[in-house]
């Protein structure tokens, strides 16, 4: 009976050591360590086609989302994360057990989508840009949005602009703030307010379509959408089926892992 009763006992432990075990501990300090790894990243992401590409012996695995990736990662279930920085801030001030490596994985520029052949729009498209960079207002709206400073207050269309040359139409995914974001059931971050910045410019009608990331690109090529814009840096891979614009803003992709 003793005997039952401490194997009980002993078992009963066990059972509450390794509950109380939760993710293992981390094994990822330095970009060098992702060799060999379980990498979480949003599917078709530029973190996700480096992973795949730059990191030996790494199991890159896909997610639709940003969000399941992090949570994957407090799971245990992936070793480290690799995102933009940006969002990978906010995951960070929302999860007191993850922290960003200091060394960055890749630096990147993001550009807007267009199709290929459409070079009247492409050029339309880099003028308003131009201005819009030589005047202040990337900066300005960049302000509203990233910096201790960010009050989340979106662009305010210009009401004076005569919308007569038809309507944009702006393919993204809404899971990539501060660059896009859903307030509601509107579309907000930097990206649609450059857009709406962009359009006062051109004389033209914003519309966005929310969809999931991988799609972004495949609406702008079939004509689903004019533009894509969803923080989409510039590959060759990508430059075999759109065309890409200047770039509008600079961002790197990072490594997220758990503390401890």
């Amino acid at each position: 009976m003793k005997k039952t009763t401490a194997l009980l006992t002993a078992g009963m432990l066990l059972v509450l050591s390794l509950t109380g075990c939760g993710a293992p501990a981390n094994t990822v300090f330095k970009a060098e360590d992702l060799e060999g790894k379980t990498i979480g990243a949003q599917l078709g992401t530029t973190g996700y086609i480096f992973a795949e590409s730059e990191v030996k012996d790494a199991m890159v695995e896909p997610y639709n989302k940003g969000a399941d990736a992090v949570q994957a990662l407090k799971q245990g279930k992936v070793d480290a994360v690799i995102i933009d920085s940006e969002p990978a801030k906010i995951f960070v001030e929302k999860n007191d057990t993850l922290r960003i490596l200091d060394d960055p994985f890749v630096q990147e520029d993001y550009a807007i989508a267009y199709k290929k052949g459409n070079d009247e729009l492409g050029k339309k498209l880099d003028d308003a840009l131009t201005k819009l960079k030589n005047d202040g207002t990337l900066d300005e709206i960049v302000k509203h949005w990233i910096g201790d400073e960010a009050d989340r207050v979106s662009y305010t269309p210009d009401s004076s602009v005569s919308r007569d040359n038809g309507t944009l139409k702006m393919a993204t995914n809404a899971e990539f703030a501060p660059y896009e974001s859903m307030s509601g059931d509107k579309v907000v971050g930097i990206d649609p307010d450059i857009m709406q910045a962009v359009c006062d410019e051109l004389g033209m009608t914003l519309e966005i379509e929310n969809m999931d990331f991988d799609a972004v690109l495949a609406a702008v090529e079939s004509g689903k959408a004019d533009v894509g814009v969803a923080g989409l840096s510039v590959t060759p891979d990508r430059e075999k089926s759109v065309s890409f614009t200047q770039g509008y803003a600079t961002s790197k992709q990072v490594i997220i892992v758990r503390k401890d």
